[in-house]
């Protein structure tokens, strides 16, 4: 689609986020939570494509003013003039391929936080092992993107595994960043625990989810049994002596959530609050749009070794990602963290089939 097509449509945009500023701005606005967090939402999903927009304008209106300097010029002079123009006519380009995917339909959940639950599925101890890689793959990943993270739900195995964790991801745009990291991670090693030297195959489930607001789902207490209990560390060691961890049964839908954060009971509350109100807001997002892949049901699978996004074969030193095929040689720099180049590629991949689809292409 030629960018002069959606003319239009970006000035209704700009138009709408004028509007938009104009609201936020307004002292009356700001005391009504729920429209302030919803126009603020709306205005934050139109900033880039407004500023983008707004910058191709100032690059289009000074192209004529090059052309008419190098219509005026001559030797040296109108040779850095056209330098110039070209410099600006390949900035228009740039800008309007910018626009172009800024333009393609967004997920609206882009700009969330975000839930992440990983869990082993088939290899025993072993991916439980794994299980807690991943957990500090996640953790180390948020640290270099200097966001805010938060273990809401921690279950350990004696040997330095987990059995099941739940992560709090703060930050912005975590959700666009984390969401193509939900499915089924698969490990090839020789186990700790294996004396043979033979190499297994296991698997963890990843669950990427947008953290719910107070806006998007409201709870019913009496749809709720809220029992209060003391947090352990794995094997049940140091019991403490004040209860202070909650688990949440939502009896409509059967969903457990526990949270044992070790500070107070208030703030597990809040915190097994939040999970629950996420996985309220999945249920919601999966009836509104049955097929969309970015759901728990579709990430995690069955857990089977056959099933994969990602291996992580250690004999081998290196990391695929098979939807986009793509390999790193460096284990270690991935379980540190290093998974932007992954995440990048898996984004653009995702552009990429959004623009075909826009343009009727196909492979």
């Amino acid at each position: 689609m030629a960018l002069e097509q959606a003319i239009s449509k970006l000035n209704q945009l700009e138009q709408r986020y004028q509007e938009l500023e104009n609201q936020i701005n307004d002292p009356e606005l700001s005391s009504d939570y729920r429209n302030f967090m919803t126009a603020n939402r709306a205005r934050n999903e139109m900033r880039d494509v407004v500023e983008k927009y707004r910058e191709y304008r100032r690059v289009c209106a000074d192209i004529p003013e090059a052309e008419e300097l190098v219509g005026l010029s001559d030797g040296h002079e109108r040779e850095t003039a056209q330098e110039f123009l070209e410099n600006l006519k390949q900035e228009r380009t740039s800008l309007e391929e910018e626009i172009r995917i800024l333009l393609l339909p967004k997920d609206p959940n882009d700009e969330r936080n975000v839930i992440v639950e990983i869990r082993p599925a088939a290899g025993g101890e072993e991916a439980k092992l794994f299980a807690g890689e991943l957990m500090r793959m996640y953790l180390r990943y948020a640290e270099r993107r200097k966001w805010k993270t938060e273990v809401l739900s921690l279950q350990e195995t004696g040997i330095g595994g987990v059995q099941e964790v739940t992560l709090e991801i703060d930050g912005q745009g975590a959700y666009s960043q984390l969401k193509f990291e939900g499915g089924v991670h698969r490990v090839q090693r020789v186990p700790v625990t294996e004396s043979s030297g033979r190499i297994q195959t296991s698997t963890v489930t990843v669950a990427v989810l947008p953290q719910a607001e107070e806006v998007d789902v409201e709870l019913n207490e009496s749809e709720i049994i809220e029992d209060i209990y003391h947090a352990s560390s794995a094997g049940g060691q140091n019991v403490q002596k004040v209860a202070t961890a909650i688990r949440l049964t939502h009896k409509p839908t059967g969903i457990v959530v526990t949270c044992q954060d070790e500070r107070s009971q208030l703030q597990n509350k809040i915190k097994a609050r939040t999970v629950l109100r996420t996985r309220l807001y999945e249920i919601k997002l999966n009836e509104q749009q049955e097929a969309v892949s970015g759901a728990r049901r579709s990430q995690v699978g069955s857990g089977e070794r056959s099933e994969k996004i990602r291996t992580y074969n250690f004999p081998d030193g290196r990391v695929t990602d098979h939807r986009i095929n793509f390999t790193m040689f460096n284990v270690p720099g991935v379980l540190d963290g290093d998974i932007q180049g992954f995440i990048d590629r898996l984004i653009n991949a995702d552009q990429i089939e959004k623009l075909r689809a826009t343009t009727g292409e196909s492979d």
